[in-house]
């Protein structure tokens, strides 16, 4: 018998026709003696509703009226969900983030997970119960309601499955797994059967949607074997798990794209000490992540600063920064949207010399200028023009022999 923590994102719960065939699926391993845990996200473009909603009614919606608001999604479909199962003959408990004690920091609509109290539902698993938690949602100390922001029901499973220190974690989603690249745009995209937490901590942070950077983080930290999968199919997903020797003989895992990123450029800055730090702290102070830096010296005690921000951080971020522009006396701010960057990724680089060579060439080849380059141990990062996103992508997966990858 095993302890299973399944997660269910919307498009699998759509519908009160869907939810009864998840709870289906569920039971089907619970007939199996395994103990299930599930975790819900609301049904498909009720979040969205939500936001429209408090946008009519808000300018700018207090964050934590938001939280209020966001999280009853998720209270719909665990309550509809231990209701199928009742009806299948089988025993459900629904709870919500407080009552299981998810415990975050105060971060309205982006918090971030600081403890579980995993009791509750082990007594109700000691009894029997399927228990179904409400994904996405916490509770500060002082008993605020939070949520974890886009992606959070991945995160609060897998944070789950740490906790209970569950056999494994499945992500039900609408794909059935990590492809080499996004098959929208390369058809000879392949799914990868086994990814190291590594590989897909970078496909994550660099635009992959197919799981939560932080539910990464937490796999990875607590060595919770992650199943990604479709809830629309039976067929073997994607495991997310340690690295093996073996998995370094396949030199790049995958290629993939961000298009959330903007990039903003100082010019004629003071080149002396303390002067990264007056541009960077405000926008940290706001929230706003700085991602690549490039610093180029003018001479004569100039230097431009160049870095990428998240797109929808863009306008926030120009603003501080022309403020701060003015006050340490730079020439002026410049930036741009319609840039992407472009990545490959791979633990086999660790050993491997070259490969920075041939994502260069092949870019130049296909006539693609290279604006900024970021590199990691199994990550080379390059940002283009954004209409060059598919010819790039297609033309490194092809680079790379992931047409043919197993």
């Amino acid at each position: 018998m095993a302890l299973i923590v399944q997660k269910f994102g919307g498009t699998s719960v759509a519908n009160p026709e869907k939810i009864k065939a998840v709870a289906k699926r569920v039971l089907g391993y619970k007939k199996q003696g395994n103990d299930m845990v599930v975790v819900l996200s609301a049904m498909a473009g009720e979040t969205n509703r939500f936001v429209d909603l408090a946008n009519q009614m808000q300018a700018i919606p207090d964050p934590r009226e938001m939280d209020v608001l966001l999280s009853s999604g998720e209270q719909v479909t665990v309550a509809l969900f231990a209701m199928a199962v009742k009806e299948m003959g089988y025993d459900a408990v629904s709870l919500l983030g407080d009552q299981v004690k998810i415990v975050t920091d105060r971060m309205h609509t982006k918090a971030r997970i600081k403890s579980i109290d995993a009791e509750l539902i082990r007594g109700h698993l000691a009894a029997g119960k399927v228990v179904v938690v409400a994904g996405f949602q916490g509770v500060t100390e002082e008993r605020d309601i939070t949520t974890l922001g886009r992606g959070g029901s991945d995160t609060t499973a897998v944070a789950l499955a740490a906790a209970l220190n569950a056999d494994q974690c499945d992500i039900f989603t609408d794909v059935d797994g990590v492809y080499t690249t996004d098959p929208n745009i390369c058809d000879s995209a392949c799914k990868i059967d086994r990814i190291t937490y590594d590989e897909m901590l970078e496909l994550a942070s660099l635009g992959a949607k197919v799981l939560d950077i932080r539910s990464v983080g937490i796999a990875k930290r607590y060595k919770v074997p992650v199943h990604v999968r479709s809830t629309f199919s039976e067929n073997e997903g994607t495991w997310v798990v340690e690295e093996k020797k073996k998995m370094e003989s396949m030199l790049i895992t995958g290629v993939t794209y961000n298009k959330n990123e903007a990039r903003i450029t100082v010019a004629k800055v003071p080149d002396q000490p303390g002067t990264a730090t007056k541009i960077f702290k405000p926008i940290s102070d706001a929230g706003i992540n700085v991602d690549m830096i490039i610093q180029n010296t003018r001479g004569s005690e100039m230097t431009d600063m160049t870095f990428t921000v998240p797109r929808t951080d863009y306008k926030r971020a120009m603003a501080i920064v022309e403020k701060t522009a003015a006050e340490i006396g730079a020439e002026g701010v410049s930036g741009a949207t319609d840039i992407v960057k472009v990545s490959i990724v791979g633990v086999g680089m660790r050993n491997n010399a070259g490969i920075a060579t041939t994502m260069f060439e092949t870019l130049s080849n296909e006539g693609i200028n290279i604006m900024m380059i970021a590199t990691s141990e199994i990550k080379i990062s390059c940002v283009i023009e954004e209409k060059y996103t598919e010819l790039a992508v297609r033309s490194l997966h092809k680079a790379f022999n992931l047409d043919a990858a197993a």
